[in-house]
């Protein structure tokens, strides 16, 4: 979970100030209907997929990529979920970030789910009515991606009161959070 060498760059000039970063987060469902996730090295809480985007990259080869090195499993982003910017993430060296969420759901189309990466403890398939605890972060996209509603975007200047009862009996419940994804030692 190093910082990317862009981000180092930034940081070598902007210090600790705010850095608005592009991020995407991806459900994966395979065709069982069941949901990639990944228990997390740094907290060892189950967690969706996710990570920043590099220079250039476009969002879906964005979720894409990082799905295959966390996990193995190779997919399509299929459409796009929700678009969200989060809360600012103060880190304990003071830096400043905030993300710009694009979440995907994506399909997988092969590869042996599997801890690629030193992100992840382990990575397993889960029915969405058997999901290990999740964060609100991870719960409120997993219920999005599983369901059929359009493209959630908060409306200029509003926050949604409560995310919409789920599939598959996935509780209801506020949204909210820090990305799920995003570790603690990412700024330097």
């Amino acid at each position: 979970m190093t910082t990317p060498e862009f981000i180092r760059e930034i940081r070598a000039h902007a210090g600790n100030r705010l850095l608005l970063l592009p991020a995407v987060t991806a459900i994966v469902v395979d065709d069982r209907g069941r949901v990639l996730l990944g228990r997390r090295s740094d907290t060892g809480r189950w967690a969706v997929v996710g990570g920043i985007a590099e220079p250039g990259e476009q969002p879906a080869d964005t979720a894409v990529r990082e799905v295959y090195e966390e996990t193995a499993v190779r997919c399509v982003a299929e459409r796009v979920v929700m678009v969200e910017m989060l809360e600012p993430v103060t880190y304990p060296n003071g830096d400043v970030c905030q993300f710009q969420d694009i979440t995907f759901r994506c399909r997988a189309t092969g590869g042996e789910a599997r801890a690629n990466d030193e992100e992840s403890l382990e990575v397993a398939w889960f029915a969405p009515d058997a999901l290990p605890p999740l964060d609100p972060f991870g719960l409120n996209r997993v219920r999005r991606a599983l369901g059929d509603e359009p493209t959630w975007f908060a409306p200029a200047g509003e926050l949604p009161e409560e995310v919409p009862a789920g599939p598959a009996g996935i509780p209801a419940d506020r949204r909210g959070g820090a990305p799920a994804w995003v570790p603690e030692g990412i700024p330097e």
